[in-house]
């Protein structure tokens, strides 16, 4: 997903606040000035993240904030599961639950409320466009064998993990490989947010290689590129993700809030809008109007 110029402001004032260093602002304006097209803003913020440190010698911990959402999450997740299991349609709430999750985002956000996120729940309706796109997502279920989900962040791989009980109920012949970043960056979950959450114990989990929250595909670990390139589906959960991954040749499912600017205005939705987007070769030229009449 190419980065327009407002995504580069809002890239550069984000830096800007973590920093008023003259120097280290002058790096990040030359790594936004001499981006490619083909330059993602996971790649950005990886660059950004490494000129810090070169600079300051130490980065922003989210330890906190992390193992805050991971246990909070954590505490709701039998109320979550008992939820899911009495609904009509327990995949699809799962689903949706997993999708609200995409809410704690540190990195799209410069402000996480836990009442809103809460607030959240209070809604579990699938759009129209919704049902048609989990209409197809099940199709490729009944005849996939491999399954990646590409995992975002702490206290959402909670929800993930509620998912993944439900698509292993629903298709038992199905393995499950969940990939998470390779180091800490922002609130990302990581192997060991994984471990902690016990989302290890119930699938595959695989690291992206680095401290990156994207999915640049050149940037992969061995394991990570293996991961994509032997899925049968793909489920990318994030705004990081669906930047990173879209527009790269494979058919993939995307779940997220849209956060920003950036991703309101492409899909033509109010902030908070959950989408749920499948790409291949016809839906991306045909995705916005859907989703703008789908709101409208």
């Amino acid at each position: 997903m190419r980065i327009s110029e407002s995504c580069a402001a809002c890239l550069y004032d984000k830096q800007a606040h973590r920093s008023e260093d003259p120097e280290f602002l002058n790096e990040i304006r030359s790594i936004i000035d001499n981006r490619t097209e083909t330059d993602v803003s996971a790649y950005l913020v990886y660059q950004f993240n490494q000129a810090f440190e070169r600079r300051f010698g130490r980065k922003m911990s989210y330890e906190a904030v992390k193992r805050e959402y991971n246990d909070l999450v954590l505490s709701m997740e039998t109320a979550l599961r008992e939820k899911i299991e009495k609904s009509p349609d327990p995949l699809a709430t799962a689903l949706v639950f997993a999708r609200i999750g995409n809410y704690i985002d540190f990195g799209a956000m410069n402000h996480v409320d836990k009442d809103v996120f809460l607030g959240l729940f209070a809604d579990t309706r699938m759009s129209r466009h919704d049902e048609e796109t989990f209409r197809s997502f099940l199709k490729q279920c009944k005849t996939a064998r491999k399954f990646l989900l590409v995992a975002d962040n702490c206290g959402e791989i909670v929800l993930d993990k509620l998912l993944i009980e439900q698509m292993q109920k629903a298709f038992p012949e199905m393995s499950v490989t969940v990939m998470v970043r390779g180091g800490e960056v922002l609130n990302d979950a990581t192997a060991e947010d994984a471990a902690y959450t016990g989302m290890d114990s119930i699938a595959r989990v695989v690291s992206n290689g680095l401290p990156i929250a994207g999915t640049v595909y050149g940037l992969l670990s061995p394991e990570g590129r293996q991961a994509i390139d032997d899925a049968d589906l793909i489920l990318a959960k994030g705004q990081g993700n669906y930047e990173s991954m879209s527009a790269q040749g494979r058919h993939v499912f995307y779940l997220f809030l849209c956060k920003c600017d950036l991703f309101t205005s492409r899909f033509g939705v109010p902030r908070l809008t959950g989408m749920f987007v499948e790409e291949n070769t016809d839906a991306i030229q045909l995705m916005s109007g859907r989703i703008q009449n789908d709101c409208g």
